[in-house]
């Protein structure tokens, strides 16, 4: 297979999965919807600086250890699981918001850096990401790769994932998109809390049902 092919592929498969529906989807667009575009940006900042750690930690071997050793996992599962029930609880409580306008910066996250670790630590925990890099930098990519080539498609999977997420926020602040959605933003970020909820309790079941 030559580097281009592999290439081709790892960006056909990389882009099905950053567009599904998933945690990082939920919360750029609760952020995005909930406290404006400049938010958004922030998460999605936050999500392509989790892929590093991913990259970084497939790229050197880590990945398969991690998957190898249960007690890592299952720690990682965990914990993951547990952080997205806390921002998916934070979000389900959402009161109603004042209105803004067609103003898509107006609405300021009152601490931008909490948009950014939310994003890091929602993918960065995120062990079906674990997986899916393991599975990307040991099937997918040839073993004969050479390190180089493999570091420049770990640049490319966290470029792709920061501007996909920063189109999604550009699309939802869209003034037109931004003022329809606003009146009901505290709705959106209920539906968003409990998708969050909701994997976190898959999670949860997938973590009992290993232990036991």
């Amino acid at each position: 297979m030559s580097y281009w092919t592999e290439f081709l592929t790892i960006a056909l498969v990389h882009l099905f999965a950053v567009a599904s529906p998933g945690p990082d989807f939920a919360v750029v667009s609760r952020y995005a919807l909930s406290f404006g575009r400049k938010a958004g940006y922030s998460v999605a900042a936050g999500i392509a600086t989790g892929i590093i750690i991913h990259v970084a930690y497939s790229l050197v071997g880590v990945a398969v250890i991690i998957h190898q050793n249960d007690w890592v996992y299952l720690t990682l599962l965990a914990i993951g699981a547990l952080y997205l029930g806390y921002i998916g609880l934070g979000a389900i409580t959402a009161k109603p918001r004042a209105n803004v306008g067609d103003d898509v910066d107006a609405v300021k996250l009152p601490r931008k850096r909490r948009a950014f670790w939310v994003g890091f630590l929602t993918n960065g925990l995120n062990v079906k990401a674990t997986l899916f890099f393991l599975t990307l930098f040991t099937t997918v990519i040839s073993p004969t790769t050479p390190f180089s080539i493999k570091l420049g498609y770990g640049v490319y999977l966290t470029l792709a994932t920061g501007a996909w997420f920063v189109f999604l926020t550009w699309l939802l602040t869209q003034p037109k998109v931004f003022k329809k959605l606003w009146p009901f933003s505290h709705w959106i970020d209920r539906l968003m809390g409990a998708i969050l909820i909701a994997l976190s309790l898959s999670l949860l079941w997938e973590w009992l049902q290993l232990v036991l």
